[in-house]
């Protein structure tokens, strides 16, 4: 008997491998956030995550564009002696080219020590909430044009505006 591509079961497959491609963007972008500097600054990685017209809204403030865009992130992370990034439950909607995205995030903000000693604790700045996307298909892969961090909650000490 000869077998027919089912259109249908072509559709479901193309959805479901752009949502893990896209998933995967949400995670190296986390992932980046942390590590992003490890080798020295880097002003080349946002151009693996975003489009050339990216609009971030973040408590910091908004951003526009990928030039200095790395600058922007490593100057707000340097406040910090570490940073921690999670997301998870990834809702991602595919139509066509691009597709709207929202995560939970939970993010823990190290402070550095004012007086070195092994023993003493270092104080923490956590916020929760939850990002929202919009991503496009280009030629190099998905890439986010629309990127917005939406605070729920913090703790610790600190501020949501220095984030």
């Amino acid at each position: 008997m000869m077998s027919f591509p089912d259109e249908r079961n072509d559709a479901k497959l193309r959805d479901l491998v752009d949502r893990i491609e896209i998933s995967e963007l949400v995670s190296r972008y986390v992932i980046l956030l942390d590590t992003q500097d490890e080798n020295g600054f880097d002003d080349s990685w946002p151009g693996s995550i975003f489009t050339e017209d990216i609009r971030m809204e973040l408590p910091i403030g908004t951003y526009e564009g990928l030039d200095g865009l790395a600058e922007f992130h490593y100057r707000a992370k340097s406040k910090f002696a570490r940073t921690h990034h999670l997301s998870s439950n990834h809702s991602i909607a595919v139509d066509g080219d691009s597709a709207t995205v929202r995560c939970q995030m939970i993010t823990t903000h190290v402070h550095p020590l004012s007086r070195p000693d092994r023993n003493s604790r270092r104080a923490l700045f956590r916020i929760g909430g939850h990002y929202e996307a919009e991503a496009v298909r280009t030629d190099l892969g998905w890439r986010f044009r629309r990127w917005v961090c939406r605070v729920t909650w913090h703790e610790g000490s600190g501020s949501v505006e220095v984030y």
